[in-house]
């Protein structure tokens, strides 16, 4: 039985006290701890509209409003496993080598305590050196929502690292599996006709938005399980595969995408899938319009930690 719990909110007003994820305690010894949830305030790979690092505090303060309970599965993940916020992992805002240096060493830790992260970015790169740390012994298989593959080789003269190219770096360096690699959500414009080939001749099932909504929900899921299987994986959820109108406070919106609800139920299909890591990037309050974006991704962050601890 788990012994660390959210405040409650029947007891103590959901608006007061330090905003922390979900109300959970502040733990930064992670011995106790089965799933730990962390910020990586970092947007130093944003190519265009910055504001992501200030994702994790503005996405805390949004998750006050999450209570504790399922609403489907009427479980709560507290009630199983030790889960807690753990703070911020150290980033360098004027240094993009160094940074990329101090999450994975940070995750490395992580790792090490047989802990499993759920963390609240940050641009996009962020998810390049946690998979650094969590894919040490072996590739992993990941799931990626998202409007943008993320698969680019470089930016700007041959630069390497935006929050454009972490999966082509991450199957480069063999952090991930690119025939257990699946992108749904993809749309938008793009900068060449070649732009997914890359990524494709690689192994990599890409489902555009229109796919997706040929072939149904259902099916499309169905393919995301077989693709995957029972291989170790990681999940990427970029807020900026929802639609803006429903989450308008993102670097790179492209219109034309899923709802909320959708989302949702995406997640909820991706609970037989076993999952050691899991993050929700690119949330920019800058651009937010009534902290609309932040509560979504409070809201979506609440349903991967149910996905992942089997509580959905």
């Amino acid at each position: 039985m788990a012994t660390i719990k959210p405040i409650s909110g029947m007891s103590n007003p959901r608006f007061a006290d330090v905003a922390t994820f979900f109300r959970l305690p502040i733990i930064k010894d992670l011995k106790n701890l089965d799933y730990c949830i962390c910020g990586v305030p970092w947007d130093g790979g944003t190519t265009n509209r910055a504001g992501a690092r200030h994702g994790p505090r503005e996405i805390r303060n949004a998750s006050s409003l999450i209570r504790t309970y399922h609403p489907v599965s009427l479980k709560s993940p507290y009630d199983k496993y030790n889960v807690a916020d753990i703070g911020d992992c150290p980033v360098n805002p004027a240094n993009l080598e160094d940074s990329l240096d101090k999450i994975k060493n940070f995750y490395s830790n992580i790792l090490s305590s047989k802990t499993i992260p759920l963390s609240i970015g940050g641009d996009h790169l962020v998810s390049l050196p946690i998979l650094r740390a969590l894919a040490k012994d072996k590739p992993l298989a990941l799931f990626q929502f998202d409007s943008h593959s993320d698969t680019w080789d470089s930016y700007f003269g041959g630069y390497k690292y935006t929050h454009g190219t972490p999966f082509r770096r991450a199957i480069e360096e063999n952090l991930i599996d690119p025939k257990k690699y699946v992108i749904v959500g993809i749309r938008g414009g793009l900068y060449d006709p070649n732009d997914l080939t890359w990524a494709k001749q690689q192994g990599v099932t890409i489902i555009t938005i229109d796919d997706f909504y040929k072939m149904g929900m259902e099916e499309v899921m169905s393919i995301v399980k077989d693709t995957i299987g029972d291989t170790e994986a990681y999940l990427t959820f970029d807020i900026d595969g929802i639609d803006p109108t429903h989450a308008p406070g993102t670097g790179t919106p492209e219109v034309g995408g899923f709802n909320v609800r959708e989302s949702q139920q995406i997640i909820r299909h991706l609970k037989n899938i076993n999952f050691v890591g899991a993050d929700v990037v690119e949330v920019s309050p800058p651009f937010d319009v009534n902290n609309m974006t932040s509560l979504v991704a409070a809201t979506i962050a609440f349903e991967i930690l149910c996905t992942m601890t089997k509580s959905n």
